[in-house]
């Protein structure tokens, strides 16, 4: 596949390490104005780099747009990528065009401003914005879940969360996980245990401290939470530090079902945010203010939340809130390397907006039947949703059982969706045509086995 990915920053780097290492038949163009980065990227990996302006015809055309299968515009300038996609289509005729835009006044549904007929030709929009939004709404509906992400419209989770004494599954064997809870189909499809990955089997004890990953129907999460640690109660009082996009669309989601406070250091901004939300009280002033937080009663605040575009902003006041008595704290994290070094911080989650990113675009880019990619572990490893397509003659996967599939070690499938039936944990059942598989990946780079099953 030749994909031109326009933008060396951290997202179209991390974008062109995927492909170029997943896969060798990908044959990837990175298109910046910055020669550094450029540079950097051909030293690392076996990739084209052109140097220029991402919407000049000339450069597209050196980078290879006549014969290019797929552009996926990630620049940091939303016009830049709205009109090289354009370029794209109306001078090159390029068939997938994939932009990241970042603006909500871009997006509005109100006016349909994508479209490939009457509009700027664009296939996919991914907006970094709306899927933190999405992600930190969905951990606030689970509390004590540490990651979770859905598939196949929402019928089935992906659920992390960290094993602790007082779950009732914690120092047992997984066996007797369906003891306590029999009527409730779920599928442990991974434990990292100080950052080991094990492979669960009946015979594995749970031991405090483990992370957990397990794939069931949402109307299950919180039981199967409830087996693994003390349920947390849910949220009431949610504090958000930021006055941009992120901050007032999770806002606006939430203040109509929790206290919310939202705290924006710019005082006429304060008061445009005001104006735009309902029930959210809205304070001027810095986050990390002690005397604020004080004064606001963050030791009474359930979930402190720091979506600021400053990542020392987010983690100081994050810290200074749980200090001060804040329950748990969520934080926007944009660099790698500050999220690392907070792994074993206070700071009980740190959201990247570049993984979220990443695992949009894997989801465009990959081969046809993979739907749906989410990164996970700093993007080590994965879990992926496949639709299997075919006949037995025609297809490494219809007509197969589970258990006659071979997977590479450590890659489990989790669940099967057959229209609208959840079916996990049956590796005895054959696999359909259309059958929706989500499979867990400990190594992402495994994933070319998994593309081998989908060819036919």
């Amino acid at each position: 596949m030749k994909i031109i990915i326009l933008g060396a920053g951290q997202t179209g780097s991390a974008l062109a390490e995927y492909l170029v290492t997943e896969h060798e038949k990908n044959d990837v163009t990175v298109v910046d104005e910055a020669s550094e980065q450029l540079q950097s990227l051909q030293e690392r990996f076996d990739l084209r780099a052109i140097q220029g302006k991402v919407s000049y015809p000339q450069v597209l055309e050196n980078a290879g747009a006549e014969n290019a299968d797929m552009l996926v515009a990630v620049t940091n300038s939303d016009e830049a990528n709205m009109l090289a996609c354009q370029i794209a289509h109306s001078l090159f005729n390029i068939p997938q065009k994939v932009a990241r835009i970042r603006a909500v006044e871009y997006s509005d549904d109100k006016y349909q401003l994508f479209s490939i007929d009457n509009g700027i030709p664009i296939n996919h929009i991914i907006s970094p914005e709306k899927l933190i939004t999405q992600h930190i709404s969905q951990l606030i509906q689970y509390p004590g879940a540490l990651q979770i992400a859905s598939f196949c419209d929402d019928k089935v989770y992906l659920v992390a969360v960290t094993a602790y004494y007082g779950g009732a599954l914690v120092g047992s064997e997984l066996s007797e996980l369906n003891e306590h809870l029999p009527h409730v189909e779920v599928k442990i499809v991974a434990i990292y245990r100080q950052n080991r990955f094990i492979r669960p089997i009946n015979s594995t004890i749970i031991e405090a401290g483990d992370m957990v990953y397990f794939i069931t129907e949402p109307s299950n999460i919180k039981a199967v939470i409830s087996e693994l640690q003390r349920l947390e109660k849910a949220y009431k009082r949610i504090m958000i530090s930021g006055g941009g996009s992120v901050a007032i669309a999770l806002a606006k989601r939430l203040e109509n079902d929790y206290q919310v406070k939202l705290i924006e250091r710019n005082a006429q901004k304060a008061e445009l945010i005001a104006d735009k939300l309902v029930n959210t009280t809205v304070l001027h002033g810095e986050s990390a203010d002690q005397e604020l937080l004080s004064q606001e009663q963050v030791e009474l605040t359930d979930l402190f939340i720091a979506v600021t575009s400053d990542d020392e902003s987010n983690i100081m006041s994050s810290m200074l809130a749980k200090r001060m008595g804040a329950k748990k704290v969520i934080v926007l994290i944009q660099r790698q390397a500050y999220l690392e070094l907070i792994n074993d911080s206070v700071i009980d989650i740190a959201i990247s907006p570049q993984l979220a990113t990443i695992s949009e675009l894997l989801s465009h880019v990959r081969q046809s039947g993979i739907a749906k990619v989410i990164s996970l572990r700093q993007g080590s490893s994965e879990v992926i949703e496949i639709i299997a397509h075919g006949d037995k003659d025609t297809s490494k996967l219809v007509g197969r059982s589970i258990n006659e599939i071979k997977l590479p070690a450590g890659i489990t499938i989790g669940a099967m969706i057959r229209g609208d039936d959840v079916i996990i944990s049956q590796n005895d059942l054959a696999i359909e045509d259309n059958d929706h598989l989500i499979i867990f990946l400990p190594d992402r780079k495994a994933i070319s086995e998994i593309e081998k099953l989908l060819c036919t």
